[in-house]
């Protein structure tokens, strides 16, 4: 008894510590809104120049904004359809990626998306775009062409664009339609009776989707799964409990969501019955994996249901939601924190905008202990990690400049768009090769060009060479330097060589995507999936796979 009034009494000698806190904080709130609309009020009074209202006080918005975590945005009504394409995936316009082509300092058209207003036209990669509706797209950012290919659903406008490989300048016209990224771009068989499903994007309804390509795998035979979440960005909650739930049972938690205020505290379950709980899963996740498919991922390891394999994801913990502001603007802002079944939060520790944003993944000694429903030891502190860790072949530095860096001649691009033009048709997907001729002639296009680029050894011994001679060692080293530097010369004939395996295949990808799309792309990347191998060979390795799931406890 004695100890209950000993309680009552701390949390009466508490309460006024919170009032008066709530009080300070009030306070300070209402002065540094007078401070703020006194400074502007003055301002625009009496400053030399008129004021541009939304520009200077956009400009404090955004400030404000900075100051918290990357998600939490305002958009101005000008930029209501930006938000509505971004929450549901969807926008209108021509379905077709765009680029900026260094080398004619315009915007060309790199990727029609299948059945699509662009690729139905007759668009082509490569083509260059000169004008949109008579306004000319010459010179003119990706940002500014975009905007006018996009449009209201139904509205119809000539594009006129040069043929690079024919020098032919052709008038289309073009009808703008409601396009839906796409999300599921591809699902198939791989070998020894392994389903693969590669998911871009929780768009709405897209979990229903994958369940029926998740049965028409089985249907096909498929013995073990392949769940694709690499460079998945997330999406709707909704839709990634629809997904986990295609494994676990009924009434299984997934997700708590933990905010200040209590509307902003939810829990989701699983609702319905599961078509499979038994099946062999591997799911596939990178650094770009984040929010929904770290709900995803992480629920299925929290359950021991599937092994994950890759490297760690983004640590996107943050729940956002949207709300109406006067004059038709919206602001998206962080609501929540979320906890996966084990009760351990993804989110990187650090995620303010004044550390850059995203933030580093913390040491494990600074994170906390979770369990799985067997044992597995997890941690918070950013991401997912993988149960197996498999690293990605990094791109070499010649390939980077090659595929389109900022000042590159676009030596590859135009080869691509030969190789296109000379060739009306290529082998499937799976099977189609660039011949040794084939880059011989590539290579002597390059060199023909006089191709340049920055190599990162050449980089590190200048950094190298500065640090000695602030140090006093640059003299006696110095034979040795010029010696190294001849070494370490541009030879880009050797570069090419040394790195053929890797430049064909970029070449072989880009080249398939003009004439099987998206889906053809990934098909012919599977070949040479590293980690798409690996988790075939564990699924395919029962006893590996289990010791993974369920390791003896020491």
């Amino acid at each position: 008894m004695n100890k209950i009034w000993i309680s009552m009494l701390a949390l009466l000698l508490a309460l006024p510590t919170f009032a008066q806190k709530d009080k300070d904080h009030d306070f300070k709130v209402a002065k540094n809104m007078d401070v703020f609309n006194a400074i502007y009020k003055n301002l625009d009074m009496m400053y030399v120049d008129t004021l541009n209202a939304d520009e200077v006080i956009g400009y404090g918005i955004k400030a404000m904004l900075g100051s918290l975590d990357p998600y939490t945005t305002y958009y101005p009504e000008s930029d209501q359809k930006e938000l509505k394409r971004m929450l549901t995936g969807k926008y209108a316009g021509v379905g077709a990626l765009i680029r900026y082509n260094n080398q004619l300092q315009t915007v060309v058209i790199d990727e029609p998306y299948e059945n699509m207003p662009a690729a139905e036209a007759g668009l082509k990669k490569g083509d260059v775009i000169l004008s949109i509706a008579d306004t000319s797209m010459v010179g003119k950012e990706v940002s500014y062409v975009s905007d006018h290919l996009r449009g209201e659903p139904g509205t119809s406008f000539i594009i006129k664009i040069k043929r690079p490989s024919t020098g032919k300048e052709m008038k289309m016209k073009v009808t703008r339609r409601t396009i839906q990224m796409p999300y599921l771009p591809y699902y198939g068989m791989l070998q020894n009776q392994v389903g693969y499903i590669n998911y871009n994007s929780f768009t709405e309804n897209s979990a229903r989707d994958v369940r029926r390509a998740f049965i028409d795998l089985r249907k096909q035979g498929a013995k073990s799964l392949v769940l694709d979440l690499r460079d998945n960005g997330g999406g709707s909650v909704q839709e990634a409990i629809s997904i986990v739930n295609m494994f676990l049972p009924k009434n299984k938690l997934i997700l708590q969501m933990k905010g200040k205020l209590k509307r902003s505290n939810n829990e989701y379950k699983t609702s319905v019955e599961p078509i499979d709980t038994v099946m062999p899963i591997a799911v596939l996740v990178n650094e770009n994996t984040a929010s929904a498919s770290e709900i995803t991922s992480g629920s299925l390891q929290d359950y021991d249901r599937a092994i994950i394999l890759g490297t760690r994801t983004y640590g996107k913990g943050l729940v956002q939601a949207t709300m109406d502001l006067p004059y038709n603007g919206q602001m998206k802002l962080t609501t929540a924190k979320y906890y996966i079944p084990s009760g351990r939060c993804v989110q990187a520790l650090n995620y303010k905008h004044s550390r850059g944003g995203y933030v580093e993944h913390v040491p494990d000694s600074l994170t906390k202990v979770f369990y799985t429903v067997g044992g597995r030891e997890v941690r918070d502190g950013g991401g997912i990690k993988p149960d197996v860790e498999v690293k990605p072949d990094s791109l070499p530095n010649i390939a980077f400049y090659l595929a389109g860096a900022r000042d590159s001649n676009e030596v590859m691009l135009n080869y691509e768009v030969d190789y296109i033009a000379k060739h009306p048709t290529i082998a499937s997907p799976e099977e189609f090769a660039l011949t040794d001729a084939d880059y011989e002639e590539f290579k002597a296009r390059v060199l023909k060009a006089n191709f340049k680029y920055d190599r990162e050894t050449e980089k590190y011994l200048k950094d190298l060479e500065k640090l000695a001679k602030f140090e006093g060692y640059y003299e006696d080293a110095k034979p040795e330097f010029e010696a190294l530097k001849k070494k370490l010369s541009h030879n880009v004939a050797k570069d090419l060589d040394y790195n053929k395996a890797t430049i064909k295949r970029l070449l072989e990808n880009a080249i398939v995507a003009a004439y099987y799309y998206q889906a053809g792309a990934i098909r012919n990347s599977l070949r040479y999936d590293k980690v798409v191998k690996e988790a075939s060979r564990l699924l395919n390795s029962p006893e590996e796979y289990a010791k993974i799931l369920h390791p003896k406890k020491k």
